[in-house]
């Protein structure tokens, strides 16, 4: 089983106040928007994996235990990281809602 790392969001390269992003010239929003995309692709590839190893122990075919815990707790983390970054995402609009124009 390989374990795919969690992409990772430079933050200070995001402004909010600038139209673009200097690197891609596509908008800042899309980037966070496609990061969290691919972060819950990974969540959803996590669970299904996880999910498919817990249906092969119940049902007595050969599977590791070792394996299915590991990837179990890999989906828990990864689901923590993404309600960490929902969250941050949340907070975050909620900040810019709150600004006066």
């Amino acid at each position: 089983m390989a374990i795919t790392p969690i992409p990772s969001i430079n933050i200070n390269s995001i402004n909010p106040l600038e139209q673009t992003n200097r690197k891609s010239g596509t908008n800042a929003l899309d980037s966070v928007g496609k990061t969290f995309g691919d972060v819950l692709n990974s969540l959803n590839e996590s669970q299904l994996e996880s999910d498919d190893l817990t249906q092969k122990l119940a049902t007595g075919q050969e599977v590791d235990l070792h394996q299915v815990m590991i990837s179990a707790e890999e989906n828990d983390v990864n689901f923590k990281v993404a309600m960490a970054i929902r969250d941050k995402l949340v907070d975050a609009y909620r900040e810019v809602m709150r600004m006066s124009v």
